[in-house]
């Protein structure tokens, strides 16, 4: 139990924390930067266990970018801060690193096999960030949904 919570929980976290620093997020973002991650990756790691993996990471990428979006309108930075090191544990880097190891190996059945599913996770992720990104800004203030409803 503790291994499970410490790969699912703690390792994403530090993951994507580590991806800001890597692309020179400002310091004051880093702790919602992992957020984000950890998020995007729980909501993967449910989604996992009733859907397939492409579908997953198509949830788990709705859950970063809705939380990337709202964090930019609170923390009134670019969503980019957000999105991009969030976006990282999702990232299909075994199956595109087993295409080119089954191309090299020429065991194109498995190659082939790996490359789909890693198009089918990397056009998720496409498609989860296309589907949220153009809703307007002003759905994202509490401002806005104070005087629509009162």
């Amino acid at each position: 139990m503790m291994n499970f919570i410490f790969l699912n929980v703690i390792c994403p976290f530090c993951g994507t924390f580590a991806f800001a620093v890597l692309f020179c997020v400002p310091k004051k973002y880093y702790l919602q930067c992992g957020l984000t991650g950890l998020v995007g990756w729980l909501v993967y790691l449910f989604a996992s266990h009733h859907t397939s993996v492409a579908m997953a990471t198509f949830f788990g990428t709705l859950g970063v970018v809705l939380l990337s979006r709202g964090l930019t309108v609170i923390m009134r930075c670019p969503i980019t801060m957000f999105l991009v090191p969030g976006i990282f544990p999702l990232i299909p880097g075994a199956g595109v690193y087993n295409t080119a190891f089954y191309l090299v190996t020429s065991q194109l059945d498995k190659a082939s096999a790996s490359g789909l599913n890693a198009i089918k996770v990397a056009f998720a992720i496409v498609a989860g960030i296309v589907f949220v990104v153009p809703i307007p800004r002003e759905l994202f203030r509490l401002e806005y949904w104070r005087r629509k409803i009162g």
